[in-house]
């Protein structure tokens, strides 16, 4: 038996085959493009989700023998976007994506009525769906008017595979209409944000069925027999699935465009004054927080861009010893920030800028920037009861060995780097293919992967560290008052 396991992302699509095991058989990539049509927009025609899955999917089939004794599917999406479907299951919009920032105004007025953050768990933020949807309906009625279905992402995939209109949990749990603690649609929140039960797709556990691959998919992509597919996640719940972060205390940091910090929990605990997301796992009975910084690599890119080099070079040149706290501070809110303070309209700054300083000196600051930030997440998390002794470490921003120095002295935990081959999104993705398809229990086949290297932090910079996050902290008030 062969699983494919689907990581939609906001750049590009990635399918992950794996075999009953669990061991990778093969991946393809796809890439498409976002749309920033206004200020603040940003936008995808969900046409080009299902051309990268096409398109992956032939070249799986042409390539990759043991496709055609495909099993199961599991889709990973990116989370709160909003793709609205008419009663013929037609498209109306281009999807508005999570990092679209348009609807701040309704975000604020959703967030304000008493018992919103109780039943969702969460802040009303800008990105999540819910204000997207009364942004559509004061600035675009007529499409409004049409709204038959809400699909998030991951869910219009499934509706494609299926025919059905099926949601996971995690991916739900990040609209603001979602009761996250009872793991249902909740009336009340719906009717705040002017929204029926009718137009939201039906509810699964992520492990659990979604429905099976439609019989004209199938002949297609040339499968023997029926293909389940699960519910599947929202990204960062199966990026868990992959590292096996299922249990309290698992956990992972996240470096990549945006900047993860999540945490497994046993229970629903919901603390919406720290910012702190709070969600549904892909799993039953299993929840998750995590705190979000939108550029966290982003930073990187962005010095890398201005400075006309890469971004790997500019990591490279700072070797691999850590150095004391530079006198350069960077605040890394180039897109806003949501965790611990909810402020869209934050920007970053440098100070400490005089006629020495150099690129590296600019490069230490990004990084240091950014792990305070990532700091800032790992306090909210322990506001809530969260306690890590240790986490992965994953995304693109661990291929610097000092930026992951870094992160594990000012985070002062133990930092895992997971060993060569799978571990993301993809495979965890693919993992809840399987446990929809066989019925396996969770526990027996999300499990941790292997340790290349455990990176400690730095005792002797330790207090160091600790003193600068302190400036760092403080001077967020500062900048906010000047913008």
């Amino acid at each position: 038996m062969a699983f494919l396991g689907i990581d939609l992302g906001t750049s590009g699509l990635r399918a992950l085959l794996v075999d009953d095991a669990g061991r990778a058989l093969g991946s393809v990539e796809r890439h498409y493009s976002v749309a920033n049509p206004h200020p603040g927009w940003s936008e995808q025609d969900p046409a080009e989700w299902i051309a990268a899955l096409d398109s992956a999917v032939a070249q799986m089939r042409d390539t990759l023998p043991a496709f055609a004794d495909l099993r199961g599917i599991g889709v990973a999406g990116h989370m709160h976007g909003a793709t609205l479907l008419d009663a013929e299951g037609r498209v109306l919009r281009p999807c508005i994506l999570w990092n679209d920032t348009r609807s701040q105004a309704q975000a604020a007025r959703l967030d304000a009525v008493e018992g919103v953050r109780a039943l969702s768990g969460n802040i009303v933020f800008p990105g999540f769906t819910a204000p997207k949807l009364d942004w559509v309906r004061e600035n675009e009625p007529g499409i409004f008017a049409q709204v038959a279905k809400v699909l998030l992402p991951a869910a219009y995939l499934n509706f494609y595979l299926t025919g059905a209109y099926v949601a996971d949990m995690s991916d739900s749990a990040g609209t603001s209409w979602l009761d996250v603690g009872r793991r249902d649609w909740s009336n009340d929140l719906l009717a705040q944000g002017h929204m029926r039960r009718d137009q939201m797709p039906d509810l699964v556990e992520g492990s659990e069925a979604a429905g099976l691959l439609r019989a004209d998919l199938g002949a297609a992509w040339g499968v023997k027999g029926p293909v389940t597919v699960a519910g599947g996640a929202g990204d960062n719940a199966a990026a868990a699935c992959g590292i096996g972060a299922l249990d309290e205390g698992q956990g992972f940091v996240s470096l990549g465009t945006s900047g993860v910090l999540l945490s497994a929990r046993d229970g629903y605990r919901p603390a919406p004054e720290t910012a702190v997301h709070t969600f549904c796992h892909a799993v039953p009975g299993r929840w998750y927080q995590m705190g979000v910084m939108l550029s966290a690599t982003d930073s990187l890119n962005w010095l890398a861009r201005i400075t006309g080099q890469r971004p790997a070079d500019l990591t490279a040149d700072l070797g691999e010893t850590l150095q004391a706290p530079g006198t350069v501070r960077f605040l890394p809110y180039l897109s806003g920030e949501r965790t611990p303070h909810n402020d869209a309209g934050i920007r970053g700054s440098f100070t400490g800028l005089a006629t020495g300083t150099t690129r590296q000196d600019m490069t230490r600051a990004v990084l240091e920037g950014v792990s305070f930030a990532m700091r800032d997440s790992l306090e909210a998390l322990r506001q809530t009861g969260a306690r890590m002794e240790s986490l992965f470490a994953i995304g693109g921003g661990t291929a610097s060995r000092y930026w992951v120095r870094l992160m594990a002295t000012v985070l002062d935990l133990p930092l895992h780097l997971p060993a060569g081959g799978e571990f993301g999104a993809a495979l965890g993705a693919a993992r809840l293919g399987m446990a929809a398809t066989t019925g396996a229990k969770a526990e027996e086949i999300m499990t941790p992967p292997d340790i290349a290297e455990t990176v400690q932090p730095e005792t002797t910079l330790r207090a160091d560290f600790d003193t600068a996050y302190q400036r760092f902290r403080a001077a967020y008030p500062a900048i906010r008052a000047i913008q």
